[in-house]
């Protein structure tokens, strides 16, 4: 893990961002329904969208403690499709990618 401490560190701080921002998605989804309908209308529709945001922000959370655990488990760093290992310039520029170049094409 010594290899990738800064990656580890920059995906801890992104993990802790994402799950910021969606407790903030679910905060606004546990907001009631206003009395009015046309804004009840408006709020569903703004409903949608924030569920798709939060839909995109457990995904991502979830690439990055994959990330994570292959770090802790000393195979960051290998492609998981044919075992090579992945340039470190490709690992600082998409600190999840589980592929080399060569197999995520």
């Amino acid at each position: 893990m010594s290899g990738y401490a800064d990656i580890a560190a920059r995906l801890e701080a992104r993990l802790a961002e994402l799950a910021a921002r969606a407790q903030g998605v679910e905060a606004e989804l546990r907001q009631p329904l206003d009395d009015d309908l046309p804004e009840q209308a408006i709020d569903l529709s703004d409903d949608e969208a924030l569920t798709g945001i939060d839909a995109v922000l457990r995904a991502e959370a979830a690439e990055v403690r994959a990330a994570l655990g292959r770090i802790a488990s000393g195979t960051y760093g290998t492609c998981a499709n044919c075992g090579a290992q992945i340039p470190h310039a490709r690992l600082e520029a998409q600190p999840t990618a589980a592929r080399c170049i060569a197999c995520a094409a």
